[in-house]
């Protein structure tokens, strides 16, 4: 059991997807525990997780310097996801992140990456529904969910191309521009 572990929750114990103005805060303490004040208990990586798969909207607050550290939490679940069970991320995968950072891409890549992340869940949730219907033909479904992410794909990345061409352009528009400018005055 490591330092954040206190004790298992079942799933049913944690309030679900409850709509509030506000999200759930949760503190982090110098003892390196967390404590959830919706309910009034310390909790576990575990049960920041289940509030993630319970789409619960939530923050993470470090209890002495009162920063937001939600981010750093939830990457402290995917290491934790990775370290237990299979793999989702490849060392080179991981190493290529590492790469992008302080990169012109930066934005870029972390948009791209959340943009295909959300792509994927909703044609995972497309393939799941067809696959509940027993009328339909699992292979059918599966070429047809394909071609349409080839061409989402496709149109995604045909999308970023002309952004990324139009802001190249646009530099080297602009810039002679404000030279000849600044040349007349």
């Amino acid at each position: 059991m490591n330092a954040l572990e206190t004790r298992s929750v079942l799933s049913s114990e944690l309030p679900r997807g409850i709509p509030t103005s506000e999200p759930r805060v949760v503190k982090k303490y110098p003892n390196r525990r967390l404590y959830d004040t919706v309910e009034s208990r310390y909790i576990t990586l575990a049960d920041i997780r289940r509030l993630v798969m319970d789409k619960v909207d939530f923050v993470v607050i470090d209890k002495k310097s009162q920063h937001d550290i939600t981010r750093s939490i939830l990457l402290q679940v995917i290491a934790e996801q990775e370290h237990t069970g299979e793999p989702l991320m490849s060392q080179d995968f991981l190493a290529q992140i590492i790469r992008c950072y302080g990169g012109t891409a930066q934005a870029l890549v972390g948009n791209y990456l959340e943009q295909s992340l959300k792509m994927l869940c909703s044609q995972q949730s497309l393939f799941d529904d067809h696959a509940r219907d027993a009328s339909s033909d699992t292979d059918e479904a599966v070429a047809a969910l394909t071609q349409e992410n080839i061409e989402r794909w496709r149109a995604a990345q045909e999308d970023i191309f002309k952004t990324m061409s139009g802001r190249a352009a646009a530099d080297l528009t602009d810039g002679p521009r404000e030279d000849a400018r600044e040349e007349r005055i």
